[in-house]
């Protein structure tokens, strides 16, 4: 099961947390995965298709518990795909137009809801029952040990905005995109994400998200000492071959008998160990001699060739 499966279906098991929490979530997901077929005058028909059996479970229980109307539910086998498509289909029936209102898909006088009716999130339980109804619908979690992604696919720009401006309610920093025909509502910041998921309810997911975050902190930690490690080799080495060739300018000057004793028995040291940092050279020295003591023998060279 994937880590959005996984999201998706423990969503789908959070309890309400008052009487309107089950209309907000069932009014989310019409919205994000529902099409409205209208018949004719006053005649409607509202089909719920999806791949996902955790969309199918909530939108089945929620339209029986609280709307009380006939459905028609219908799964199918993909060939192509091997998966199974659900089709939950709500035909034609009295009440069904009072239901289209109540869920905030079509106002009083039967017009379509381009945003989020108030109604159906006036209270802050409500609104977090809204996000989970759209996120079980059209939610993506990208698996936490990759890349840190929340996205909820929508259709029409006003939802989307008005989507985001809900979920911006509850301190998450939600931003659009469009893509063709439809709009991503996404997140992008593993601590946005964490705080969005934790609010909703999924704090299953949340603990498998700090898992994989804390692993990430610990191989990027891993990653940086050895890429300083190895830099500071690097500098070393570089180092050690400038000292090498100083060393073999003073020979091939013929001043190397008249060198101090500081600078002749630096010479000798490098010569033996031409591998080793200044500060390692300088514990292997008799008697041990700090790094910068070193250092200031190195620029003594450069200053006797100048």
């Amino acid at each position: 099961m994937s880590f959005t499966a996984e999201v998706r279906d423990e969503l789908s098991r959070c309890e309400p947390t008052c009487e309107y929490c089950d209309l907000a979530t069932l009014a989310a997901l019409v919205r994000v995965c529902g099409t409205l077929s209208i018949t004719g005058s006053g005649r409607y028909r509202l089909t719920v298709a999806t791949e996902t059996g955790a969309v199918a479970r909530t939108m089945l229980g929620l339209t029986h518990k609280i709307l009380k109307l006939r459905t028609e539910f219908t799964v199918r086998r993909s060939v192509l795909h091997k998966v199974r498509n659900y089709l939950i289909t709500l035909p034609d029936q009295p009440g069904l137009d009072k239901a289209l209102v109540l869920l905030g898909i079509l106002d009083r006088r039967g017009g379509l809801v381009r945003g989020i009716p108030r109604h159906v999130v006036a209270r802050p339980c409500c609104r977090l029952a809204y996000i989970r109804g759209a996120l079980i619908a059209g939610g993506f979690v990208a698996d936490p040990r990759g890349d840190f992604h929340l996205e909820i696919a929508v259709q029409g720009e006003e939802f989307a905005d008005a989507l985001a401006e809900l979920i911006g309610q509850i301190g998450v920093n939600a931003r659009v995109n469009r893509r063709k025909s439809t709009f991503a509502v996404y997140v992008k910041s593993a601590r946005d994400i964490r705080a969005l998921l934790e609010a909703v309810g999924a704090q299953r997911s949340v603990d498998v998200l700090e898992d994989a975050r804390a692993m990430k902190s610990v191989k990027n930690e891993v990653n940086r000492k050895v890429n300083a490690e190895l830099a500071n080799q690097t500098r070393s080495a570089g180092a050690a071959q400038h000292q090498l060739e100083l060393i073999a300018e003073v020979e091939r000057r013929g001043l190397r008998g008249t060198l101090p004793r500081a600078l002749e028995d630096f010479c000798a040291l490098r010569e033996a160990y031409p591998d080793l940092s200044l500060r390692d050279l300088g514990e292997v020295s008799d008697p041990p001699l700090s790094k910068s003591a070193l250092y200031h023998r190195v620029l003594r060279l450069e200053k006797l060739l100048e």
